[in-house]
């Protein structure tokens, strides 16, 4: 089982805003609405100040621009960001049951790492599979898939839970079960059209274990 991190188990919303504004503003550019960033969240740090710089029209490199959202955010990594009510019990729910969870999210690993550990989540995950690791990032299936390897885990005993258009590609790409979050902000970006119908679909972390049943 295999779990998105960004508008799945964590709300990051403001945080991620507020870095991406404090880092428009080094190059002298005016903010950005919270929600116009947030939909620019999914495919990972490069790709969102990429969108950011771009909206902004700053023209800045984005390694650069990158290296500057990456220390602005690693100061308020947590000043609000928050597990999802019902997300530690969902965990230890899973974790009674002995089914192994990895963590699959195109964050850098060591960002991840770091909120995981402050909320005391990181122990429910066997595996971590971040943004800036060997494997390309997400929607491609290549990250989930080495965790399946390790895990001897088949296909159709995988399920992948994320919240965003980015999660249901890769669950698609590596053919597994998808359940995707409607709490989560990458939800809402999700087109009606793309969705299959045999995709579970829950409001609450603590509908998870019983999508795991289904």
């Amino acid at each position: 089982m295999a779990f998105d991190l960004d508008g799945t188990l964590i709300d990051s919303r403001r945080d991620l805003a507020d870095s991406a504004n404090e880092m428009l503003a080094s190059y002298g550019a005016p903010p950005l609405a919270d929600e116009a960033i947030v939909r620019m969240v999914g495919a990972g740090a490069a790709q969102l100040v990429a969108r950011a710089l771009d909206a902004a029209h700053v023209s800045a490199p984005v390694d650069e621009a990158l290296v500057r959202f990456l220390a602005m955010y690693d100061r308020r990594l947590i000043h609000y960001t928050r597990p999802y009510d019902g997300v530690p019990e969902m965990l230890e729910r899973l974790d009674e049951a002995q089914l192994a969870m990895a963590l699959v999210t195109n964050k850098p690993l060591e960002q991840s790492i770091h909120i995981l550990e402050a909320f005391d989540l990181l122990k429910y995950f066997r595996w971590r599979i971040g943004g800036d690791g060997p494997w390309p990032r997400k929607p491609a299936p290549d990250g989930l898939q080495s965790v399946m390897r390790e895990a001897s885990a088949e296909n159709s005993a995988t399920l992948l839970v994320g919240d965003s258009a980015v999660d249901l590609q890769t669950g698609r790409n590596a053919g597994v079960r998808i359940c995707l979050a409607r709490y989560g902000f990458g939800f809402a970006d999700i087109a009606a059209g793309a969705l299959a119908g045999d995709e579970v679909i829950v409001d609450s972390p603590v509908e998870i274990p019983d999508a795991v049943r289904s």
